[in-house]
């Protein structure tokens, strides 16, 4: 009897990544793969990874050290953003000995069975004008919450940003397959769905790329999206996982304001509150334009969680913008942020900009805004101390604790019990 071969991820990026690895784990072992944890040993190493800043690029290489440390003889694939970007840099890595593409890192089963290692490094990629399928995933590792992959590629051109050249055209799947995956979702006792995308709101365009999906000749998009993923039975919570804000509408924001299974929480990013920074990373808004956003979430539904992107050190970012974005951060009625600190990429507009700010200001201006988001999120949990709000609890224990969120995205963490795992339970913030 042949002994199986075993294989373990390791994902580097966003939500979406996730989605994406949980998928090809389950397409490996139906091929007959035995899925590993990534620390221990395993004939096949896959890592997916991203490219949105350096320090992905480096944790990829530091990975493919210690696999060669621990296990030398094993296969290592590289896929995911950065292997579609700069596949021959990541084939010189020692070690590595397949780099898939966008259009190849759901056949990965086939391109193992060709491998054998010793063998030179096997690059399979194409040019991402050539990507225009629609590879529909979600992950399942957790019960309590699920990635579901709605949306790919991106249409925008922000001078910063290679996504698009990294996973192509804008397109989607199709709200009959969302809803039919978001079914299988539920029999499999998730809770909650956390859609993923790399633009949401450009949700509708169909698996080529050009134009809109439709249904008895009526565009899809976003809005009828969430519309029928509401009457899905087995789900009780839906989160957005990022929105822009240009594509933010009143009536999405008015469809979570009145339904019940849409938690009150948006991510919306910004990445600078000074328009002179937004006009020089090609942003299609200006802050009022998000100012107004805010305010009529805040509106409608005055417990709603807001987190948002920003991103400091952009070139061109004087003393005097950065604290246009502070200011224009201190004075909005959000709860946290996520915050990025420029690094230049290859093959960007924004490499032309001058001057570039120097790494030090960089990472204190990213400190000073990281403090912002910690008081922000104290200021908001503060708004909520003594309300009863329905928290669900996830199956992980750290050290005899668990932890959940409430539906407004607030941390609850208690001591650990077996039957609130995975369950929704009232607490008294």
């Amino acid at each position: 009897m042949t002994k199986k071969k075993s294989v373990a991820f390791h994902t580097l990026g966003c939500k979406l990544n996730y989605s994406e690895t949980s998928t090809i784990s389950r397409l490996m072992e139906k091929e007959g793969f035995e899925k590993k944890e990534f620390d221990g040993l395993a004939d096949v190493y896959v890592i997916n990874t991203c490219s949105v800043t350096d320090n992905a690029d480096k944790e990829c290489r530091q990975l493919v050290r210690r696999i060669q440390r621990k296990s030398p003889e094993s296969l290592v694939v590289i896929t995911g953003c950065y292997a579609q970007l700069k596949p021959k840099e990541i084939a010189e890595i020692p070690g590595v000995d397949l780099v898939l593409g966008a259009a190849e890192k759901f056949n990965i089963a086939s391109h193992i069975k060709e491998l054998s290692k010793g063998d030179s490094t096997k690059i399979s990629s194409c040019d991402i004008e050539d990507v225009t399928g629609f590879n529909a995933s979600y992950s399942i590792n957790d019960r309590t919450r699920t990635f579901l992959k709605v949306q790919d590629g991106c249409d925008y051109t922000c001078s910063f940003c290679t996504i698009p050249q990294a996973r192509g055209k804008s397109r989607s799947d199709s709200i009959a397959n969302v809803v039919k995956n978001a079914e299988v979702i539920a029999k499999g006792g998730s809770k909650e769905i956390v859609l993923t995308g790399v633009n949401l709101g450009d949700f509708g365009k169909g698996a080529d790329g050009n134009g809109p999906l439709s249904i008895f000749n009526r565009e899809e998009n976003f809005y009828d999206l969430i519309r029928q993923l509401d009457e899905v039975d087995g789900i009780e919570r839906y989160r957005i996982s990022s929105i822009e804000p240009n594509l933010l509408t009143n009536e999405i924001i008015e469809f979570v304001s009145r339904c019940k299974k849409f938690m009150p929480h948006f991510h919306i990013p910004l990445q600078s509150g000074s328009n002179t920074v937004l006009g020089a990373m090609r942003r299609r808004y200006k802050r009022e334009l998000y100012a107004e956003r805010v305010a009529y979430i805040k509106q409608l539904i005055p417990h709603c969680c807001i987190g948002v992107d920003v991103i400091v050190g952009f070139p061109g970012e004087t003393e005097e913008l950065f604290q246009e974005t502070f200011d224009f951060l201190h004075s909005l009625d959000i709860s946290y942020l996520h915050v990025f600190t420029y690094s230049e990429r290859d093959n960007t507009h924004a490499l032309t900009l001058k001057p570039a700010v120097p790494v030090f200001i960089r990472h204190e201006r990213n400190k000073t805004l990281r403090n912002l988001s910690y008081m922000k999120m104290q200021y908001f949990i503060q708004q909520h101390a003594g309300e009863t709000r329905p928290v669900l609890f996830e199956g992980h224990s750290k050290n005899s604790m668990m932890e959940g969120y409430t539906d407004n995205y607030i941390k609850i963490t208690t001591p650990f019990k077996e039957e609130w795992v995975n369950e929704i339970v009232e607490w008294k913030i």
